[in-house]
């Protein structure tokens, strides 16, 4: 079969696919030959196959054999190399001069955005600390490079494993530390000559064949080539540790952490990377697990069937499947279900160079896998653009057989459940303490297995003992003000919700004309949580008078629309729905409804969380701060110094109903607190992450400024969140250009101070304060040295405090800078912000524009489907 790579959905697939090799004659199960391709395309489609009526798979098989280990399985028949061979493992491909095109660019080619004025992007405020990181230097000998041939043969060999076997075979020239990919060999010496030419003989016919090895490059450890080629020794050694590769990271399958109440298991293992960082070449390493459910596919389906009955089995399965991540554990490769062959089963044929073999047979040769059910359906998995390329074009989808499947991750469901979740974070939640011992045990053992260190001292490289060691700094505490009131919060909580408790707010709304809805068995509920608001709303300013109760006789959707539809007016300020259960279809017509065809407000209730009366006013205080904030209230402020600045807060999220589509949303803020904001949303086509609307967006945030104010801000900042591995390039190159046009649409003269800060959540780096043990830093913690970039103005924070596991800095990178302020400053500012998000009385772990514009982009892409209406535009109506 072919394979894939797991982690990220989409990314991870075509990453796993091109490692390994293997015969070239073969081909994939599934796959068309060459001539066929077009037909064999037609099964592809998410809906084609729901009508058809086969039999479903049977309720009973028998139990499955289990696949030998995947260490003693003979590799996939038509594994495309696309990645370097490094003696018989991955390696990157060559790289032209000058880096990668920008088609290629990773995260080791990343644009260099550091302004030329910041020589300097350390901060000053705060109090120093001490702290490891989860970072290990990576050192090579003094004078020391590593060097780049160029290998040709003549004749022209095609067949790249013969290359690679005719290169292998000089061991005695070019030794056993080497890296080859069929074409670009690399070693860490240097040979005798230039251009050494060897003549030896084809393995079939022995007809000679020369083989030339041509230098081309001395590279040195910094190089982007260099820092590629140590992740594939990096690679090399983890497989040495006997772990395996699953998507584009390793895991031991060796002592899996089984919980069976919940048919699940975790495979530890480690997510690694190196880079250059500010000062020196370093490993950065963090542990990971693997979640893979104990049944396959197959019992799945059986379960299903078993419930739902024949009638809705294939669109209930083909909704279940359809873009879940599948292991394939006879070669521990990832795919990513895109359809269900309800026409095809395992004793279909597919073509290979030998002439056609069914998928029962493929299996018993290659794998010793005996397939019981031949009546199963096949899952689809489409190729990416990559593994087309990788293919030679070959566009065919790949076929699965769901008795040899398992499904990675949680569903939806499992991650709704609290025990489930409970349960998992057992062992996915690592204090510093543990998460550092598991890290230096994982140092120790590369330095003491003798083939690792053999492996290390061949390409002239060593790994410090220790996790590395710097100093950081914390920020002091904000003051937060209210309108009669101004406190602090304790530094290591950052939680003010007990320092605010019956404070007025900055700025209230009452709440005089609303609508409150329930169905008959939720009207207690309904009484006492609308005496309840009556109650909480005065000591915080807030004036709440008798909403208008539509109790309906049933729960259909239908009834709550047109209830809503009907007895709503212009005056109404909000429309609170109490649903009796989380049903999302109905959630999502209500939010449709009140953000599109009936603009208003509106707030949704599950009857259960107003169910127990000791927690009701705590709930209902809650549920009325949210209130205020959608009706355009303030609950507190912070104090900002500078003055005539606009903050914009920018993220996307994929449209769950438009397969690629995606939803940005744009937030600007309008007050000189930082307090009150203008939001815009745009809906982007398929692949299209970055925004291309973000000239229209700016342009009227800041029409809408001048309105607020009367004048335009002399100051912008840009915090862009949502810009994934290997997109920075595009945001630098693309939208940096657009926001810096819209400016111009205000006037020539108009020039406003300008910086773009890019947010980066998902990211690897870990920080642990010293003390008698490891524990995770405090909240305002800043780090802009040592595991920073030396290319980038960049900056971690610690925003926020967690109460299990290990807490992960946020990253900052201001690509684009006129703004005038201080390294200092920058850091600052953007803690301030942290504190601002109304939804939370504490820090949050991105400036609370970014988590409004996430929050924004979230609603539409989930529930509305499309751009909200604009009347809504200067209110909080998404939290």
């Amino acid at each position: 079969m072919s394979t894939g790579g797991g982690g990220p959905r989409g990314r991870g697939r075509a990453r796993g696919r091109s490692r390994g090799a293997g015969p070239p004659e073969a081909r994939r199960p599934g796959e068309p030959a060459p001539q066929a391709a077009s037909s064999e395309q037609q099964i592809v489609g998410r809906g084609r196959g729901r009508a058809a009526a086969v039999a479903p798979p049977k309720q009973q098989p028998p139990p499955q054999q289990q696949p030998p280990p995947p260490q003693q399985q003979p590799k996939p028949p038509t594994e495309q190399m696309a990645a370097m061979s490094l003696n018989g493992a991955a390696a990157p491909q060559p790289q032209p001069p000058g880096g990668p095109t920008r088609e290629r660019r990773g995260p080791m080619s990343e644009p260099r955005t550091r302004p030329e004025h910041i020589t300097d992007k350390s901060g000053t405020t705060g109090q120093t600390i001490s702290v490891v990181s989860n970072f290990i230097r990576l050192r090579n000998r003094p004078n020391t490079a590593i060097f780049q041939y160029n290998v040709s043969y003549s004749p022209q060999i095609d067949n790249k494993g013969l290359r690679l076997k005719l290169v292998y075979q000089q061991d005695e020239l070019i030794g056993k530390v080497r890296a080859f990919d069929g074409m670009i060999l690399y070693l860490p010496f240097r040979l005798p000559q230039d251009e050494t030419k060897i003549v030896t003989t084809l393995p079939k016919d022995d007809s000679p064949v020369t083989v030339t090895i041509t230098l081309t490059n001395e590279l040195s450890a910094k190089s982007p080539i260099c820092l590629q080629l140590f992740n594939v020794i990096f690679r090399r050694i983890l497989h040495k540790l006997d772990m395996r590769q699953i998507g584009r990271h390793y895991y031991s399958n060796k002592n899996p952490i089984k919980i069976p109440q919940h048919k699940l298991e975790m495979w530890p293992g480690y997510i690694t990377s190196i880079l250059q960082y500010e000062k020196e070449v370093m490993l950065c390493a963090d542990v990971s697990h693997k979640i893979l459910r104990i049944d396959t596919v197959y019992d799945a389906m059986n379960d299903l069937y078993n419930r739902v009955g024949e009638r809705n089995f294939h669109d209930q399965a083909t909704k279940m499947l359809v873009g879940e991540i599948v292991l394939t554990r006879y070669n521990n490769k990832t795919y990513r279900i895109d359809d269900i062959d309800w026409e095809k089963n395992p004793t279909c044929t597919f073509e290979t160079s030998r002439g056609p073999i069914s998928f029962v047979e493929y299996y018993k040769k290659m794998y010793d896998v005996q397939i019981y059910d031949a009546e199963q359906p096949l899952l689809v998995s489409q190729p990416k653009k990559r593994e087309i390329r990788a293919r030679g074009g070959d566009a065919g989808p790949v076929l699965l057989i769901p008795s040899l499947c398992t499904r990675t991750g949680l569903s939806q469901e499992a991650r709704e459940d609290f025990r489930v979740m409970k349960d998992v974070a057992e062992y996915t939640r690592i204090s510093p303490q543990q998460r550092a011992q598991t890290l230096q045990g994982f140092n120790h053992e590369i330095h003491n297995k003798p083939d690792i260190k053999e492996e290390l001292e061949g390409w002239n490289l060593q790994f410090d003992p220790n996790l590395l060691k710097f100093q950081a700094r914390v920020l002091p505490p904000e003051k937060i003000y209210q309108r009669s009131a101004t406190f602090s919060y304790k530094p290591e909580s950052a939680d003010w919700s007990r320092e605010m408790r019956g404070n007025p707010l900055i700025s209230s709304v009452g709440l005089i004309n609303y609508m409150l809805l329930c169905t008959t068995r939720d009207q207690d509920k309904a009484d006492d949580f609308s005496q309840t608001l009556k109650r909480v709303g005065p000591p915080m300013g807030i004036e709440v008078k008798d909403p208008s109760v539509y109790v309906l006789s049933d729960d259909r959707t239908d009834t709550f629309l047109r209830t809503i539809k009907q007895k709503m007016t212009r005056a109404t300020q909000m429309v609170i729905c109490i649903l009796p259960t989380n049903r999302k279809d109905r959630y999502d017509a209500i939010k449709k409804m009140c953000c599109m065809t009936n603009p208003v407000p509106s707030q949704c209730l599950l009857g259960r969380t107003l169910m127990k009366k000791q927690q009701l006013m705590s709930v209902t205080t809650k549920v009325a701060l949210q209130l205020n904030c959608k009706l355009g209230g303030e609950l507190w402020a912070l104090e900002i110094p500078l003055k005539k600045m606009m903050v914009i807060g920018f993220d996307t999220y994929h449209d769950s109903s438009r397969r690629g589509g995606s939803v940005g949303g744009f937030i600007a803020s309008t007050n000189a607190t930082l307090t009150k904001y203008f939001t815009q949303c745009v809906m982007q086509t398929t692949g299209q992450e970055l925004l291309d609307s973000l000239k229209l967006c700016m342009t009227n945030a800041l029409r809408k400024y001048h309105e607020v104010n009367g004048y335009l801000p002399e100051r912008v900042m840009v915090y862009r969140d949502g810009v994934g591995d290997g997109q920075l390039a595009a945001v630098v190159e693309h939208e940096v250009p657009q926001l810096l046009a819209s400016f111009k649409s205000q006037g020539d003269e108009y020039k406003p101070k300008f910086a773009v800060i890019v947010v980066k959540k998902r990211i690897n780096s870990r920080v642990f304060m010293e003390g008698r043990q490891l524990t995770n830093p405090p909240p305002g913690t800043i780090v802009d040295s040592d595991i920073t970039k030396q290319e980038w103005y960049d900056f971690f924070l610690v925003s926020q405090s967690v109460r299990q596991g290990t807490v992960t800095p946020t990253h900052f990178n201001v690509i684009y800078d006129t703004s005038g302020i201080k390294p200092d400053h920058m850091q600052r500012l953007t803690y301030k912000l942290c504190h601002l998000y109304y939804n939370w009385p504490g820090t949050v772990r991105v400036p609370a524009p970014c988590q409004y514009a996430h929050k924004l982009a979230f609603l539409v892409g989930q529930s509305i489907h499309d751009l909200p209406s604009s009347e809504l535009a200067d209110r909080l109506y998404f939290l």
